[in-house]
């Protein structure tokens, strides 16, 4: 039994309470680990490390913190083979994928802002008589909650520019992967990062979370999850005027015209369909595909469908693993049962999926696809989170727009087009703050990244996640 354990003032610590919490390793089904099921009062403690580290963190400037920051990513690097292991067991990823995506960006995210706060500058403004400048100023202690579908790459995403721009961070992981983070803070002991500068705190979002969330001595709050939470978070802070960050949920279109080179689309969309189990909220759940080659198309995504092993994450030849709990597993199962009611027709998958030997109790389900629904039915609307696609036709440019715009969120959406004006078209018309032309999930993190309607409120990545964790103050100045 693996103990996981609270990170709080430098050291490792259990729950005050010494309450814990099981963690379910989704592949088989049984506990493997224990975690701290923490509340308000390791938020407390942990916020008095952190208020009294502020000042030291902070006037170690730029340079001195990216030193640090720089060596955790290094560290990241030479234990990239525990950490992906740890993150495939921990979620049900396959290894593979852990390995490839998720460590490696990892440590990028510490080495981008580790280095992207040495090219932060300030404003100035010159008029006859009087200089204007602005600066930036660390907010002091500030919350970070990240979600459970990719563990350590989000975790790292959010308190990577809190450190790097001088804050000091209480964060917590999700308790259904919290794993990686825990290896994350021995490995922010041996960086030599002070003591406080970083706390990692584990439980329940009713507890845990909320207590960082509403505790006035947090000045902001970056979160990524479901919409549902993030409206309860919306709600708590707004009364106290905190800055807010919230990357929440997507019910992504994938939209496939005629012109498109097929075989890139085809291939990019079942990746873009079931990568991660589709775990991700930038997947592809709804495929509109222009009707003269729409069933051609249908045949082919069948095909390359099934092709895909659902099976043991530690497998090389897996491409689906496990989803992350019995919990979400249900939840993904009765919405098939819900398209079924609602007029679909299964074209592949449905079914959850039983192994063997160790992998018996797992939360396996198959990739499915289905079509005969209508744009506006709740199976088009509502976020399922794991591998289920539909496939629609579409006829027009302004049907395909109705169709891809109809839901609440508006994260992102991949356009598949040899037509340059109706690529640029079709862009500005869609209601998504990531637009992808012929490709999928390419990201350059000098870029900003978030959505529109439901799917958030604010913008990570880049120099805008530098600055939602500093607060701006202008100077002016009179020079005659």
């Amino acid at each position: 039994m693996i103990e996981i354990l609270n990170y709080i003032g430098g050291t490792l610590q259990k729950s005050l309470s010494g309450d814990f919490l099981p963690n379910i390793e989704p592949a088989t089904g049984k506990i493997f680990a224990q975690l701290p099921r923490s509340n308000e009062k390791d938020v407390a403690l942990a916020i008095e490390f952190a208020q009294k580290a502020t000042e030291q963190w902070k006037n170690l400037g730029a340079d001195g913190r990216a030193k640090i920051l720089l060596k955790i990513a290094d560290l990241i690097d030479q234990n990239a083979e525990i950490l992906a292991q740890a993150e495939s067991r921990d979620n049900g990823k396959p290894l593979w994928l852990a390995k490839q995506m998720d460590i490696p960006r990892a440590s990028q995210n510490m080495r981008f802002y580790a280095t992207a706060s040495l090219h932060w500058s300030n404003e100035s403004y010159q008029q006859v008589g009087n200089l204007n400048y602005t600066l930036r100023e660390p907010l002091g202690v500030v919350g970070c909650i990240s979600p459970w579908n990719l563990p350590l790459y989000l975790f790292t995403w959010k308190i990577a520019p809190a450190l790097a721009s001088g804050n000091c961070v209480i964060a917590k992981p999700s308790e259904l992967t919290p794993y990686t983070a825990f290896l994350f803070s021995q490995i922010c002991i041996e960086a030599g990062l002070p003591a406080g500068v970083l706390n990692i705190l584990h439980g329940y979002g009713n507890e845990v979370g909320e207590a960082i969330v509403t505790h006035p001595k947090i000045k902001a709050i970056s979160f990524t999850g479901g919409t549902r939470t993030g409206a309860r978070i919306a709600s708590l802070v707004a009364p106290q005027f905190k800055k807010l960050s919230l990357e929440l949920g997507g019910k992504n279109p994938t939209i496939i015209f005629a012109s498109a080179d097929y075989e890139k689309a085809l291939q990019t969309a079942v990746r873009a369909a079931f990568l991660n189990q589709g775990e991700i909220c930038l997947c592809g759940s709804r495929i509109f595909v222009e009707k003269p080659i729409y069933e051609q198309f249908k045949q082919d995504f069948i095909r390359e469908t099934q092709k895909l092993k659902v099976g043991n994450p530690k497998e090389e030849t897996t491409f689906v693993g496990a989803l992350v709990s019995e919990a979400h597993l249900q939840k993904v199962l009765s919405y098939i049962e819900l398209a079924k009611q609602e007029g679909g027709t299964i074209l592949t998958g449905g079914k959850r999926i039983f192994l063997q030997g160790e992998n018996a109790g797992g939360f396996f389900v198959e990739p499915t696809v289905i079509e005969g629904l209508s744009y506006d039915c709740r199976t088009n609307q509502e976020e399922i989170f794991g591998p289920v696609v539909t496939l629609t036709p579409f006829e027009t440019e302004a049907e395909v727009l109705t169709y891809a715009n109809s839901v609440q969120y508006g994260l992102a959406c991949s356009i598949w087009t040899q037509n340059l004006s109706q690529a640029h078209r079709i862009a500005h018309k869609i209601e998504s703050g990531i637009v992808w032309i012929n490709c999928w999930l390419l990201r350059d993190l000098r870029t900003p990244f978030g959505g529109v309607k439901n799917s958030g409120v604010g913008r990570e990545g880049g120099f805008e996640a530098l600055n939602f964790f500093t607060e701006e103050k202008n100077i002016c100045l009179k020079i005659e």
